[in-house]
């Protein structure tokens, strides 16, 4: 059985190369505004909020020591200890921040620590990741999961050590972390996406439909009846769940595997045309022009031309 999550985490090819220690002292508050990378955070002892902002909106979560975070692209968001509320987008920070070395000290230098984190970019090396995010849900917190707690463990003793290859072991932990993070989540997210909407029985059966056969004529109508739902209830469920109308969705998979098979060069126009569900090359070339922005002979050539020699 196709599996869309695998696929997508496939596609992105995640990585974590680039973390930081943080610790702090209550009281303690800081914003962050970033343009789009994906960030994660990961508490390793302690509490604190965590407040993350969306088109004019804002959910805070309230972390504990174990639980991991993943933004896939990140904005603004803003970290407090408990007894402070997250500053606002337009609100001045003063919480004092010292350098150490792997990272940094928020709040009273010399006050008694309260928590321990790591925090750092990741890398979603595809050149499609844009693309793929879209179909990620906004956001991704983990807690109370075996498998990451272990993970997580580890990851904190290989901060706090100084052994050799330390880089190298901390980036693949997090990457399996990473990966972890979005499959352990597939039941209880909350934020629309690929993860929520694969929790939902009825929704999961129209995505891996659409995976296991993009090139399929596919409509709303015909999704829904596989659902056992009549198509508006479908079309609602579908586009709340995984932020994306099923149309939209479907779209942006066929996009994201042509761009894959055009970037291997094995097939030709014709072929990754019938591939994705376009019945002539004009009518691909339309559609990809459309949504990725250039022509998929242009986009092809680019991809070969960036190709080290």
């Amino acid at each position: 059985m196709v599996d869309p999550l695998a696929e997508v985490v496939s596609l992105l090819q995640p990585g974590a190369p680039f973390s930081k220690l943080v610790v702090a002292s209550a009281p303690w508050a800081v914003r962050r505004t970033e343009t789009g990378r994906p960030f994660y955070f990961v508490l390793l002892e302690g509490r604190c909020r965590l407040t993350i902002d969306s088109a004019g909106n804002s959910e805070t979560l309230e972390l504990e020591e174990g639980d991991f975070v993943l933004i896939p692209a990140a904005r603004s968001f803003a970290t407090s200890s408990l007894d402070r509320q997250p500053p606002r987008e337009d609100e001045a920070v003063t919480t004092p921040i010292v350098p150490m070395p792997g990272g940094a000290r928020v709040g009273d230098p010399d006050g008694a620590i309260d928590a321990r984190m790591l925090v750092g970019h990741c890398v979603f090396q595809s050149s499609d990741s844009a693309l793929l995010v879209s179909l990620l849900p906004q956001w991704v917190h983990a807690r109370g999961e075996r498998r990451l707690s272990t993970l997580v463990q580890l990851i904190g003793d290989e901060s706090r050590a100084d052994r050799p290859a330390r880089e190298i072991v901390m980036a693949r932990l997090l990457e399996v972390l990473l990966i972890e993070a979005l499959r352990s989540t597939a039941s209880s997210a909350q934020a629309p996406g690929l993860v929520r909407g694969l929790a939902d029985p009825k929704l999961a059966s129209a995505l891996r439909r659409m995976h296991e056969d993009p090139a399929a004529s596919w409509n709303v109508a015909q999704l829904a009846r596989d659902a056992a739902m009549s198509r508006s209830a479908f079309f609602e469920r579908f586009s709340r769940a995984v932020g994306l109308a099923p149309m939209e969705y479907l779209l942006a998979w066929r996009m994201a595997v042509a761009r894959q098979l055009l970037r291997q060069r094995d097939l030709a126009m014709p072929e990754i045309a019938e591939r994705v569900g376009y019945g002539s090359v004009s009518a691909f070339g339309v559609a990809f022009t459309r949504h990725v922005g250039m022509p998929p002979g242009r986009f092809a050539k680019q991809e070969s031309d960036a190709e080290p020699a």
